[in-house]
């Protein structure tokens, strides 16, 4: 009887198989591509060409635009409950999100219990940006009330755009560099449009405060109800923060900057510069960044009733680190590029109601598509097929080592437009609205500054462990030149109105500039100067101007990113 049975469930699994197998596969255009990026970021290796294709970037235009949406309509706060696992800064290293893929929501994320809390910086320093914001806007867009991202400073124009400090591990570089520049600009911009709309703090449990930076200073009476927490709730939906949009009020851009840029303070700062009375002082970042102290967390936790803060923005070899009586957990989730060397770890926390277990990779763990150039497994592929894989940081190596001569530009006549836009159909399945590139209605401020000037920042406190990157990025190694590119037009309406662009060529012409600064190398090695400055041209979009002179002794008005020169700073 047994053995009947057995044959008759084998029997009944067949058929049932076959006719599932039969049913047509209707997906909707959302799952297609959410099911690409999928799997895309399981097996890399295996899908070099498409990632260096027309549609990967159309994917990502896809992805940000429906994603805009869903994080517009998200409060600057988002509210949750355990569990949770919170992660810190990935920084483009596809490879320790792997790690966590494979051993924190091996199942899926929709099928992994609790929620997953990113806490911002996912480009720049790493070699797989696009990777990583692909897979995360895809795993945003399939479970919008599962995922969360929050933004950090790197999820800035003025930050990810800056190619002159950044190299090829810039953001800005990676898009130019696999699309093009006319293509590859429209995916960074779209893709900072969405940055502009992610929130900036989460709670878990209303007990454990998570963001990027740190706590910001009180911009309302904090004894209020709501108090800080009100402060960041009223932050404005879309916030440009480096640079700033016209629309946002200068005491919300200051709580917006505290959240992704702060420090807790060292203990020399809480002896000497740390302000006694508010727990404020100002960061060893420099550029008008702060840092807060003892008095601070106590005052912020005391006026919100929680217990713990958990937020990212240094590197720790660790992985995690606690600090201000062992209530300030920094999390730091990539192990790569910022010099902890070849023992460093990837962590993540996870809080389970009263609990909280911290999650480390080790050193010791071993994926199978990340390799180093000496191994075995590289034997079989030819020269350009490892220089390809290098590129895409498929292969471990220097930025000097993606460089090479420059191969020409891929053309892009016939790139179909319309296969940017949604289509009507793909609008009704999903619910989603084709807005095109720009930003209706946003517009960048010329009259003023950041509270917070990325370009007089370090990339971490002195003393700390962030990697600096320590020489200038040599264009002509790159294998992709630095160039001048032209992004007129990008707040035009067709209509002929001039005046923006009028204002934008005078302050071209006259001021609007920093001066050169030389930044500090932990490693005692020769200082570099990096300059920042911009200028901004609205006649033609995505034009190419002249190529960038080296940056050697040169005066504060070369070498300046794209992005930098379109906002003017």
């Amino acid at each position: 009887l047994l053995a009947e049975r057995a044959r008759m469930g084998r029997n009944a699994s067949i058929s049932t198989q076959a006719i599932l197998n039969a049913l047509p596969d209707e997906q909707s255009p959302k799952e297609a591509l959410i099911n690409r990026i999928q799997d895309m970021f399981r097996s890399p290796h295996e899908h070099v060409s498409y990632l260096k294709s027309d549609q990967f970037a159309k994917d990502l235009l896809r992805l940000n635009r429906k994603v805009k949406g869903i994080l517009e309509d998200e409060p600057r706060c988002v509210f949750l409950q355990s569990p949770a696992y919170v992660f810190g800064d990935i920084h483009g290293n596809l490879e320790d999100l792997h790690f966590f893929s494979d051993n924190v929501w091996n199942l899926g994320m929709a099928l992994t219990a609790g929620n997953f809390v990113f806490l911002g910086d996912y480009v720049d320093r790493g070699m797989s940006c696009l990777e990583v914001v692909a897979y995360l806007l895809a795993m945003k867009l399939m479970l919008p009330g599962k995922v969360f991202l929050l933004r950090g400073n790197h999820e800035t124009r003025d930050v990810n755009g800056w190619e002159e400090h950044y190299g090829a591990r810039s953001f800005i570089y990676q898009c130019r560099e696999r699309f093009g520049d006319e293509l590859g600009y429209r995916v960074w911009e779209t893709t900072n449009q969405t940055f502009d709309r992610m929130p900036l703090a989460a709670v878990i449990d209303q007990d454990i405060f998570c963001v990027h930076g740190g706590i910001p200073r009180p911009v309302s009476d904090p004894t209020v109800e709501g108090g800080r927490i009100r402060d960041i709730l009223d932050v404005d939906k879309v916030a440009g923060i480096n640079p700033p949009y016209e629309h946002e009020v200068d005491e919300y851009q200051q709580v917006a900057s505290d959240c992704i840029w702060s420090d807790p303070a060292s203990e020399d700062q809480e002896a000497h510069s740390v302000d006694t009375k508010t727990g404020y002082g100002d960061s060893l970042r420099g550029g008008g960044a702060i840092c807060f102290g003892h008095k601070a967390v106590t005052n912020f936790l005391q006026q919100q009733g929680y217990s713990y803060i958990m937020r990212a923005h240094e590197a720790h070899a660790e992985g995690v680190a606690v600090s201000k009586g062992a209530r300030v957990f920094t999390v730091f989730s990539t192990s790569k590029d910022h010099n902890q060397g070849s023992q460093a770890m990837a962590g993540c926390i996870l809080v389970d109601f009263e609990k909280m277990q911290v999650i480390n990779r080790s050193p010791a763990y071993r994926n199978q598509y990340i390799h180093r150039r000496d191994s075995v497994s590289l034997a079989m592929l030819s020269d350009a097929e490892i220089k390809e894989r290098l590129q895409l940081g498929l292969i471990e190596g220097t930025g000097e080592e993606v460089g090479g001569d420059a191969e020409e530009e891929e053309e892009w006549e016939d790139f179909d437009e319309d296969d940017l836009n949604t289509s009507r159909e793909e609008t009704e399945t999903d619910g989603s609205v084709d807005d095109g590139d720009a930003d209706s209605g946003y517009v960048f401020d010329e009259r003023r500054k950041s509270s917070v000037d990325p370009g007089r920042t370090t990339a971490s406190p002195p003393g700390s462990n962030h990697d600096s990157h320590g020489s200038a990025f040599d264009a002509a190694s790159s294998g992709s030149t630095a160039k001048r590119i032209d992004f007129s037009g990008a707040a035009g309406d067709g209509s002929g109105d001039t005046s923006t662009a009028v204002r934008r060529k005078k302050r071209r012409d006259g001021g609007g500039r920093f001066e050169a600064i030389a930044e500090e190398n932990g490693e005692g090695e020769d200082d570099e100067e990096s300059t920042v400055n911009g200028e901004e041209d609205d006649d033609e979009m995505f034009d190419e101007a002249e190529n960038q002179e080296p940056r050697g002794g040169t005066s504060p008005t070369t070498n300046v990113s794209p992005a930098l020169r379109r906002f003017g700073l």
